[in-house]
C-alpha cells in the first residue's frame, strides 16, 4: 500500500534543491542557498549527497577569479524525483 521513500530524497534540503532544480535545470550555488535559506556548510553537504546518488550534476569554474558552482539535474535526478513524487502520493492517496 505504501511505496518506500527514497532516502537520498527524504530530506527537507534536498527535496528543495532538487524541486528548484526540477524546474529550472540549472543553477548556481548562491542562487539555491538563497532560494533555499540554507547555511553554505550544509548545502555543500547535501549537494555532495545528491551528487553522490548521480542525481545531480556539479560544475566548478571560474568567473572573475571566483569560484563557480552550478548544480544541474541529471536524468537519473529527474526519474528519481518522479518516483519519489509518486510515491508520497501512495501516503496522502484516499479511497
Amino acid at each position: 500500500m505504501f511505496n518506500n521513500l527514497d532516502p537520498v530524497l527524504h530530506s527537507q534540503l534536498r527535496l528543495a534543491v532538487m524541486s528548484l532544480l526540477i524546474a529550472i535545470k540549472e543553477a548556481d550555488f548562491n542562487f539555491i542557498k538563497d532560494k533555499t535559506k540554507a547555511t553554505s556548510g550544509n548545502l555543500s553537504i547535501q549537494i555532495n549527497k545528491l551528487k553522490n546518488a548521480n542525481y545531480i550534476h556539479v560544475e566548478k569554474t571560474f568567473k572573475d577569479n571566483y569560484s563557480l558552482t552550478t548544480c544541474s539535474i541529471t536524468p537519473k535526478g529527474i526519474d528519481a524525483f518522479e518516483k519519489y513524487i509518486v510515491d508520497l502520493k501512495s501516503y496522502i492517496k484516499l479511497k
